[in-house]
């Protein structure tokens, strides 16, 4: 872990304490490929042919990190309007604060860079057909996106979202962000694979745990200050996830954001993207064919 991964790693706990203080779950990929995997005492486990260039820090597993994850809900600030055509898969800042959509469905899949203050669509590629989209991070090529069942992880320009390579993994593709050296992908089990910024190849796995129970189903992930944040499949509730042991650190209940009787069980919460210079613990979650993007801030239950 590099050191500004370890001076931030407790970036996201500061701001919402700040808060606190002003208010008041498969399908595991696994990358099987003949390397054995080898666990830390972090909780996170390095592929042996692929290991990372640094150890990470060493923290409390999942099973002995004392108390209860604090409980957050979410405080709406401002909505943008958002296309209910739209089956959001992910949703990403850029540094200059554009704002970018992965939409999934295979033969409606598609890229896009969204007006943030509007929502409306300013440019957009479609995936192949057969092509079901995923997750989307920013990494040092531009965005990268992953599909569902078909191996790939596309890649496009920043600019003009000209298509770049493709890379290619083992299992499934749900969420990814990146963690400012390497890329974090959920598969839809409990396991959180370390990536390779350049070459995509696996480096490394955590599993992630609420206590001693694993959390699978993880989707949509984000990373801000150290902490991933992550959708579960069909749950209105985001976790707050140490990326070095797995540990679910805060449960977020956003419940409230969307309760019209039309929407129904794919209707998922599924997106979460922070704004590059708003505080720690305001982030922008939208969902599967939701009206808006809902810009909130993360308080005390």
């Amino acid at each position: 872990m590099n050191a500004r991964r370890r001076r931030t790693a407790c970036a996201l706990s500061v701001a919402l304490s700040i808060a606190v203080a002003s208010t008041s779950t498969s399908c595991s990929s696994g990358e099987s490929g003949g390397a054995q995997p080898m666990t830390t005492a972090s909780g996170r486990s390095t592929t042996t042919a692929e290991a990372p260039s640094t150890s990470p820090t060493t923290l409390a597993s999942p099973s002995t990190v004392p108390g209860s994850p604090e409980r957050l809900v979410v405080r709406v600030v401002e909505t943008v309007a958002h296309d209910t055509d739209a089956f959001t898969e992910g949703l990403v800042f850029s540094d200059d604060g554009r704002l970018f959509e992965s939409r999934g469905l295979e033969g409606e899949s598609s890229v896009s860079e969204l007006d943030p203050t509007t929502g409306k669509v300013l440019r957009s590629q479609a995936l192949d057909a057969d092509q079901f989209g995923e997750g989307l991070a920013i990494g040092p090529g531009g965005l990268v996106q992953l599909t569902w069942k078909s191996g790939v992880a596309r890649t496009w320009n920043l600019t003009d979202l000209a298509p770049g390579i493709e890379m290619t993994y083992s299992g499934e593709g749900w969420g990814l962000t990146f963690n400012e050296s390497e890329f974090i992908q959920s598969d839809g089990s409990a396991t959180l694979t370390f990536r390779d910024a350049d070459s995509f190849q696996a480096v490394g796995s955590v599993q992630v745990a609420n206590g001693t129970t694993p959390v699978d189903q993880i989707n949509e992930l984000e990373w801000i200050e150290g902490n991933v944040l992550a959708n579960v499949w069909h749950s209105d509730e985001i976790m707050q996830i140490d990326p070095d042991s797995g540990a679910v650190t805060a449960v977020i209940d956003a419940s409230t954001l969307w309760n019209d009787p039309e929407r129904t069980s794919e209707m998922t919460l599924n997106g979460i993207a922070h704004r590059p210079g708003d505080p720690a613990n305001r982030v922008w979650l939208t969902g599967k064919n939701w009206p808006e993007i809902f810009i909130v801030d993360l308080v005390a239950a």
